[in-house]
């Protein structure tokens, strides 16, 4: 954990890629050199009102041009995320990164893996779908507008489920495994919680290892406070109280760590 940094770094280029859906490019000078498939940066607004970072997951690393992708969901009018989504190439930005610990790649080396997301937890599926070594099956779930899906098709087998029906299998991620008779020996998954809770379960019936990154509000980004705490399945040797914080010790977690 000792390799983050905040620095300023430019914004390279910026394109909404679907409702309220934008993806970002940014330099960076140190940061995309040392980052890893599911981590996430904090990113600092010029608005002087909001004084915490947004956290943004990582959802492309491009080490030789020291360049991340984020994308992202505006939350709202006079957001942090909708203050970002107004930045034009050129502009400076604040981050502190890379945070967090990824997706540990190793345990899947091989294998086959699900990698599943559910709506903005698809973006950091897509780093971590590139650098793995292994066959590659992408189960991503989306409200009704696609986005990404071209970029993972790239890399591997890719399944769709959504709500309303209108692409792949309708309903959810879970959906769309049993539908299509899919099979893996690892999951990671990112997503809202009761997607991740449906996969944890699965994880468990079938005895499949399983990580899952937890997308709780993360305000500091670096532990202290304690704002993303999640419930975790064993005490805490110092306070015992049975939590984790998302951001510290996540806010990827074996699935049979964590309440969900």
């Amino acid at each position: 954990m000792g390799t983050k940094v905040k620095e300023t770094c430019t914004v390279l280029s910026q394109e909404c890629i679907g409702k309220d859906i934008y993806s970002m490019w940014i330099q960076t000078k140190t940061i995309a050199g040392n980052a890893k498939p599911g981590q996430f940066v904090s990113v600092y607004t010029q608005d002087g009102s909001k004084l915490l970072p947004r956290p943004i997951s990582l959802c492309e690393i491009d080490k030789e041009k020291g360049a991340l992708r984020l994308v992202y969901r505006v939350t709202g009018p006079k957001t942090g995320t909708e203050s970002f989504s107004r930045l034009h190439a050129g502009a400076q930005l604040e981050l502190l990164g890379p945070l967090g610990n990824g997706f540990p790649l190793e345990e899947a080396a091989g294998r086959r893996v699900f990698l599943m997301g559910g709506g903005i937890g698809v973006p950091p599926m897509l780093e971590t779908m590139k650098q793995l070594d292994a066959k590659k099956i992408a189960v991503l779930g989306y409200r009704d507008e696609l986005f990404l899906n071209e970029e993972f098709e790239k890399n591997g087998e890719v399944y769709i489920a959504t709500e309303d029906g209108s692409a792949g299998t309708k309903g959810n991620v879970m959906d769309a495994i049993r539908e299509n008779d899919l099979e893996a020996d690892v999951i990671f998954a990112c997503g809202p919680k009761p997607m991740l809770r449906a996969i944890k379960a699965y994880a468990l019936e079938k005895g499949i290892p399983c990580w899952v990154s937890m997308e709780e509000r993360m305000a500091c980004g670096i532990g202290a406070c304690l704002g993303c705490v999640c419930q975790s399945t064993e005490t805490d040797a110092h306070s015992h109280v049975h939590n984790k914080r998302v951001c510290k010790d996540g806010p990827v977690f074996r699935s049979t760590e964590v309440e969900l």
